[in-house]
């Protein structure tokens, strides 16, 4: 009778242990951007080799894809159907984020910093990052319009433009505050500006510029 064979590693292992990689590789992103983080750097951090790495991803790239994605879906995991809501709502869920962003600046760095290297040439993430500000700006529109509705109010010219300035100025925050975190309060800075803006849209007042 021959040696018995190794049981497979069950599912919730191998979703573990993916767990594990992509909390490294954001980590080594992070730190490092796609470019020059090395896949025996992340290797090394799970205690595996390049090759176990591309067993449970297949290539660099695609892990990165994958990386982009845990980090969305940490944004949505506590949410109902995993999905950020509508209207008000909306604006409420991006208030706290930057809450939660304020507490995990490991996941801040890999996203700004991958976000801001996916404009360059041939980036295998550049298709990510114009899809997902295309759908958040769309979603933030809509949450524009379905506040609007519910006010009685017609809707401005400016949810669009103001749409994209939520999202810029969520992320522009971010990266003062990687840089600065004593000078620059993550959480109220992004509440000022959400609110400030949605006051705007809902009720716009002349300004001096």
């Amino acid at each position: 009778m021959g040696p018995s064979k190794p049981e497979r590693r069950s599912r919730p292992e191998t979703l573990a242990r993916r767990e594990e990689i992509l909390r490294a590789a954001m980590v080594t992103f992070g730190a490092k951007g796609y470019n020059k983080g090395p896949l025996t750097e992340i290797a090394e951090q799970v205690g595996m080799t390049h090759a176990g790495i591309l067993h449970h991803f297949g290539s660099k790239n695609a892990l990165l894809l994958e990386v982009l994605q845990y980090r969305d879906d940490t944004d949505v995991a506590e949410l109902p159907e995993h999905h950020i809501p509508d209207g008000i709502e909306l604006f409420r869920h991006l208030v706290r984020t930057a809450f939660l962003n304020a507490q995990r600046a490991g996941i801040v760095q890999a996203y700004a910093v991958l976000s801001a290297e996916s404009v360059t040439d041939d980036h295998p993430a550049r298709p990510f990052f114009e899809k997902r500000y295309t759908t958040l700006r769309a979603e933030v529109g809509h949450a524009f319009r379905a506040v609007c509705e519910e006010a009685g109010i017609a809707e401005p010219d400016t949810i669009d433009k103001a749409a994209a300035s939520i999202l810029a100025v969520m992320d522009g925050l971010q990266i003062q505050w990687l840089l600065d975190p004593a000078a620059v309060e993550l959480a109220e800075a992004s509440t000022f500006a959400i609110e400030a803006i949605v006051a705007q849209v809902l009720t716009p007042r002349d300004t001096p510029l």
